[in-house]
């Protein structure tokens, strides 16, 4: 649903990061926002892949530690530095015994052996060949600094920063180093490392000439990103073009793209969004969603089929109600599988006939049944 959704906020294209629990958490995809479409047929074509990096609180765990536990490692931002380099390190190893190996196949050593393979450092050594994108999670200037550092040690390039709500700061190393900002808009102050977040960052990441795009990081945010684009416009004095540019032309310049989408031009995918007013108005709606040439969300369409889907809705709601009660009389006591009861004229009375006890106790038939007798319990 959150595709279905992100197309009728008129978002055509999104780069798939997971969470970021970890210094290298692991890879990501671009893909198109094919509706309907098997899972196989959404990653974009040619859109080089990606690896998720993370930096600060939430790879060294300062929010999730569990009392009376140690520590996970890396549990400090030294440490998160140092499992970077180290992994790096290794990941250099590992290409250049690569390298070696081939050489020695390429010189006529038929004996020469074949490096293990690692399936953990290979993504990182298609980072340091550049045909994988580094994304890094981040919110502190120092932080920022650091993985530039790192990355200018190893000879690759850091794509874009996520988040990086303290780029202001930094933006002249940012530019300098030809790394993206993916920001917020607005967000601030969830956490401690949040605490300095400006809504002009954006702005001013992009004044000092930064390529600036603006990301959700939220099922919600994601519907109206044209929205939180607009909000440069009054924090920072973007004009509108530069503040359009945040959902459009720059993050496809992130995701090596651009010659493909992010514009209206000749000989591009036909990726189109049409909406009711200015795409940077508050009032803005998107009306019809385009994606391949093909109408993929279509406003009036959506509306007119409402009906029909509260039907099928409250259908699938009678229906699982009618099993729930089912399985709720299933298991209760069935009065047809209790042992056959015989009467018998001697012991058996009517349920509002019970038997009284014998006016003289000592006259009692010694052969009476003693269920309900003062002096019997029950059975």
């Amino acid at each position: 649903m959150g595709i279905y959704r992100d197309l009728a906020g008129g978002v055509t294209t999104a780069n798939i990061l997971h969470g970021s629990a970890n210094s290298i958490g692991g890879q990501t995809i671009v893909i198109k926002l094919r509706w309907g479409q098997p899972a196989a047929k959404l990653p974009f074509e040619g859109a080089l892949p990606g690896i998720k990096f993370a930096l600060g609180e939430n790879p060294k765990r300062s929010n999730f530690s569990i009392p009376g536990q140690p520590k996970r490692y890396p549990a400090t931002r030294m440490g998160v530095e140092e499992t970077i380099r180290g992994a790096f390190t290794e990941a250099r190893d590992y290409k250049n015994s690569w390298e070696a190996y081939r050489k020695r196949i390429s010189g006529g050593g038929k004996n020469a052996l074949p490096p293990r393979r690692d399936l953990r450092l290979e993504p990182l050594v298609e980072v340091l060949n550049g045909e994988r994108y580094v994304h890094a999670h981040c919110y502190r200037e120092d932080e920022i600094l650091m993985l530039l550092r790192v990355a200018k040690e190893f000879g690759f390039k850091v794509r874009t920063f996520q988040h990086v709500l303290e780029g202001y700061k930094v933006a002249d190393e940012l530019a300098a180093a030809g790394a993206g900002a993916s920001t917020f808009s607005d967000w601030w102050a969830y956490k401690v490392e949040a605490y300095d977040a400006i809504p002009y960052n954006a702005a001013m990441m992009t004044k000092r000439g930064v390529v600036v795009s603006v990301n959700s990081d939220d099922a919600a945010e994601a519907t109206h990103l044209n929205q939180e684009a607009a909000k440069s416009m009054k924090f920072g004095g973007l004009t509108h073009d530069e503040a359009l540019k945040l959902v459009t032309i720059n993050p496809a310049i992130q995701l090596g793209i651009d010659k493909r989408v992010g514009s209206i031009d000749v000989g591009k995918d036909a990726d189109l969004v049409i909406y009711n007013h200015d795409p940077l108005s508050a009032y803005a709606v998107a009306q019809k969603t385009i994606i391949d040439g093909r109408v993929l969300f279509d406003r009036d369409k959506d509306i007119a089929g409402r009906a029909t889907l509260e039907k099928e809705k409250q259908d699938l709601l009678a229906k699982e109600k009618k099993a729930d009660e089912k399985k709720s009389d299933e298991k209760k006591p069935d009065a047809a599988k209790k042992p056959e009861h015989k009467p018998d004229a001697k012991t058996d009375t009517k349920p509002d006939d019970k038997p009284k006890p014998p006016s003289d106790p000592g006259k009692r038939d010694s052969g009476e049944d003693r269920t309900n007798s003062p002096d019997g319990g029950a059975q």
